[in-house]
């Protein structure tokens, strides 16, 4: 099993969470994140000059069997992608075990 950490841009999130339904990756966690990026040049839209270096992001957690890994990874690469400085990453971590607590399943099943 493995846990998939992403950061991607919050006007990303809905196309995101679409193409992991699409793959049939049904559970996740994400949150709301604020980090530092390594631009540090400012940008100006509309007119209004902003900074880039304190970045509004989402943070998204998944755990996947492993057959699902390969399938979950593209999903996020091309769905997060814009091809803009600040797409993202994505960082994958092995896990030794899951539990579910209301069955007491263990595993893979325990993910389903």
């Amino acid at each position: 099993m493995k846990k998939i950490e992403a950061i991607i841009r919050k006007s990303r999130f809905e196309e995101v969470k679409e193409a992991l339904h699409a793959i049939e990756v049904n559970f996740f966690s994400y949150w709301d994140v604020t980090g530092v990026g390594n631009e540090k040049q400012g940008h100006v839209y509309r007119g209004v000059s902003y900074s880039t270096t304190d970045i509004q992001r989402r943070f998204l957690s998944i755990v996947v069997s492993d057959p699902f890994y390969e399938k979950t990874i593209t999903a996020l690469l091309e769905s997060a992608y814009t091809g803009n400085v600040g797409d993202g990453k994505i960082f994958v971590s092995n896990i030794e075990e899951t539990y579910r607590i209301r069955t007491k399943e263990t595993g893979a099943d325990s993910l389903k």
